[in-house]
């Protein structure tokens, strides 16, 4: 879709269209059936842009309440945060008098922070740009805020001031492929250089798996963040938004767990697997946060390079998913095949840290006989113990 097909879109013809679309309720593997259903009706590119538009606002459902409202492209959509996600990490923003969201993409951040003051949105394509004044305007129409097309490579459109906090987030994304150095992102992380010196208060977006040895030389705090066990993002925080030196955040909640900024590790605590063995939330083990889990637990690791726990007692916990250790063994699979046998194990799942074994390939050379009791299953670990490869049998604690 581009500028001309969205304003179409907006036409009473294409709103008549865009709803003849929904009511197909179309997904994306259906895409020319619908298409050439549409085509009788309307022209080719708008019932292109209606379709698409349709099916996005579909799988947007999932991370945005109000999606059957917005308006989007899909590497827009794919790159935008969950509202949950937003809404959270735009509570550091209130208290300011005004707030600027650079590289505001189609508005999802925007809404959430326009909740807490007037916000500026910033990007430099016009129709992400326009779409972005479209969501606010269908979700938040009594909110104040401004739409500014820039290349955020240039010098600011407007003059930095104390009471004006700043949210970057960067492109990740090319021709639909993740940019994986913070260098390549667009505009590039460094970008932020020019404006530390008059900002008082900044937050940034990183993908998740940005490279931490890149980050050397910021003087910011890291976070990461999960949403229902899965890992969304990595944040930035500069200035009167840094509160600590890592932290992860696990929603809902949020569950935070944090270390001080120049806070050493606990000594590393090893033993072979006890009663329960522990798998850190994957935002935990990202923020450098395992042994302080290990030791709010009672909690020792198997192997210092791998990130599971083990210990005598189960403490609830939101920061790990805990099992109750069966048995274990060092990794043999003969050895492997004939115990769970021997204990009338008919299916398996398997959960690997550190082990080079594919989990659909271990579950065939089981060769297990199916059934369908519940208490038949098991969960197998393939991991390390002291550098050593260990399966551990356990079940949900």
């Amino acid at each position: 879709m581009d500028i001309r097909d969205l304003y179409a879109l907006l036409t009473p013809l294409g709103q008549q269209a865009l709803a003849d679309a929904e009511a197909l309720q179309p997904r994306e593997k259906d895409f020319l059936n619908h298409f050439t259903t549409l085509s009788r009706r309307y022209s080719a590119e708008l019932a292109r842009a209606a379709l698409e538009t349709a099916i996005l606002r579909g799988e947007a459902s999932v991370k945005f309440p109000g999606a059957g409202r917005m308006y989007f492209t899909r590497s827009a959509l794919e790159q935008a945060s969950a509202a949950q996600v937003s809404a959270y990490r735009s509570n550091r923003f209130a208290g300011f008098a005004a707030l600027l969201d650079l590289g505001c993409s189609i508005g999802g951040d925007t809404l959430a922070l326009a909740a807490h003051a007037p916000t500026i949105a910033i990007d430099w394509d016009p129709l992400r740009l326009t779409m972005a004044r479209l969501n606010l305007a269908a979700l938040l129409p009594d909110k104040r805020t401004a739409f500014i097309q820039a290349d955020l490579n240039q010098p600011l459109p407007l003059q930095l001031t104390p009471r004006l906090g700043l949210f970057f987030d960067p492109g990740r994304r090319s021709q639909s492929r993740r940019i994986r150095s913070v260098r390549r992102y667009e505009p590039p992380l460094e970008v932020i250089q020019g404006w530390l010196p008059q900002a008082s208060a900044l937050g940034v977006k990183l993908s998740p798996g940005v490279n931490l040895a890149e980050l050397r030389g910021y003087d910011a705090e890291i976070e990461f963040v999960s949403l229902n066990g899965e890992l969304k993002e990595a944040l930035l925080w500069f200035g009167a938004l840094k509160s600590t030196g890592r932290r992860a955040a696990l929603l809902p909640g949020p569950h935070v767990l944090e270390a001080a900024p120049g806070e050493t590790d606990p000594p590393p605590q090893l033993d072979a697997p006890r009663a329960y063995l522990y798998e850190p939330d994957a935002a935990v083990l990202r923020a450098g946060l395992v042994r302080k889990l290990g030791a709010q637990l009672g909690a020792a690791q198997l192997d210092p390079d791998i990130a599971y726990l083990t210990a005598d007692r189960l403490v609830d916990t939101p920061f790990a998913k805990a099992f109750a250790v069966e048995d274990w063994l060092p990794f043999n699979l003969k050895r492997l095949r004939a115990l769970l046998r021997a204990r009338r194990v008919e299916r398996v799942v398997v959960k690997k840290r550190g082990s080079p074994l594919q989990p659909e390939a271990l579950i065939r050379e089981l060769r297990l006989r199916p059934g369908e009791a519940e208490e038949a299953q098991r969960i197998v670990v393939l991991t390390h113990l002291r550098g050593r490869p260990i399966a551990v049998i356990c079940l949900p604690a």
